[in-house]
Formats: structure tokens, sequence, C-alpha cells
């Protein structure tokens, strides 16, 4: 039986970009949605994420029952869940972006302004940039070394260094991926980082947490 997989429409995401890349991973069943009963049946939820976090938690937060059903499948029933771009930064516990936000707090840590040490380090964080795997969290079995495409201003700061899967290298390490449990996060964009998203999105697509 395939998969059903739900793509969480809140209005803050480039999902048929996210729907295409994870069609040509091999997922048969995605959904594009903001209902939470079908929430509530997805075998995976895949949250994607893009602008600041301030509107991305309000986006999320307006659609009602959708954070609860969220947290219902993927706290409590284990659903393998992930984050991208700013998906990813909404599993902090809050955002300092426009004022401070609560996120989802599923990993504790902030998301703050990328810091910027050196005049020659561009913010935004745009383009082309290594991963670095750390070995910690179980969801790290899907980050692999490489390169894939970043595109942020604001960098996810857990609380508990262990939820750091991989680190990017942008005059200074900067989170990269978080896992724990069933739950990872990419600051990454795999839907435009070419073989070597397809292929992690690949791996999600078959973990069994």
């Amino acid at each position: 039986m395939t998969d059903t997989l739900a793509l969480i429409d809140y209005g803050a995401g480039n999902l048929h970009s996210v729907a295409n890349a994870l069609r040509a991973a091999g997922a048969g069943g995605v959904t594009i949605t903001a209902d939470p009963y079908v929430v509530r049946a997805a075998d995976r939820i895949v949250l994607p994420g893009v602008g600041s976090f301030k509107a991305c938690a309000e986006g999320l937060a307006a659609i009602p029952g959708l954070t609860e059903a969220m947290t219902e499948r993927v706290m409590v029933g284990a659903a393998p869940f992930l984050g991208i771009c700013v998906g990813m930064q909404l599993l902090a516990s809050r955002g300092v972006e426009h004022g401070i936000t609560p996120g989802l707090g599923w990993i504790a840590g902030e998301v703050c302004a990328i810091p910027v040490t050196d005049p020659a380090i561009k913010v935004p964080h745009m383009g082309w940039n290594d991963v670095a795997v750390k070995h910690g969290p179980p969801g790290c079995v899907l980050i692999e070394p490489g390169e894939a495409y970043f595109l942020h201003s604001y960098h996810f700061v857990p609380v508990d260094g262990h939820h750091i899967g991989a680190l990017t290298d942008h005059g200074g390490g900067l989170t990269a991926a978080v896992a724990r449990d069933n739950i990872v996060g990419v600051q990454f964009h795999p839907e435009k980082s070419q073989a070597y998203g397809l292929a992690l999105l690949g791996r999600f697509l078959e973990w069994k947490p």
C-alpha cells in the first residue's frame, strides 16, 4: 500500500515545486492540504515554508485545528515529519524576526538573524553550500554530506546541540538540519538542490523511525 503524504498548505510555501520533487523522488500519494482530518490520517507530513518566521507562524496558526492535527499526528502518532526552510525553523520555540513569535516548540531553540562577523559575509545566505553531517539524533540517517541550495537570513539555534543534524559554513557554522525522533528539518531547499535534494527526499519517503 502506498503511503499517504500530507504537504501542508498554509499560504507560505512553494508547494508545487516541493510536490513535484516529492513525486520525482518516488512519492505516490502527495496531497496538498490544510485539512486537519487529512493531516491526522497521513502516513508522512512535509511542512514547507518561505518568507518570514512571523508570517509563516501566523499563517499556520490561522487555520483552525491544523497545528493541533500536526502535533497529534507527529508528536503522539510518530508520523515521519520533514520541515523545509522556514518549515524547519517553525520547529523552534520562537523566532525573533519582526518581533518575538512562538513556534511549534517541537525542538527547543530560537530562530535569530545570521550574524555578520565579516563584511565579506553576505546576508541573505543564498546559493549552493556544503552540508556537513553530525552524527547525533536518529534523523541524521536522512542527511548525507554534499552541497545543497540555501536561501535564508535567519538561522535555527537549538538549545541542545544534540538536535543539530548538519551544519553549513557561512561566516561560521550555521544549522543546516535538525532532528529528533521522527522529526527532521532542513534549512536548505531539497526541491532546488537537484540530485542531492531528490536523494534526501527519497530517503525520507522510505524512512521508518
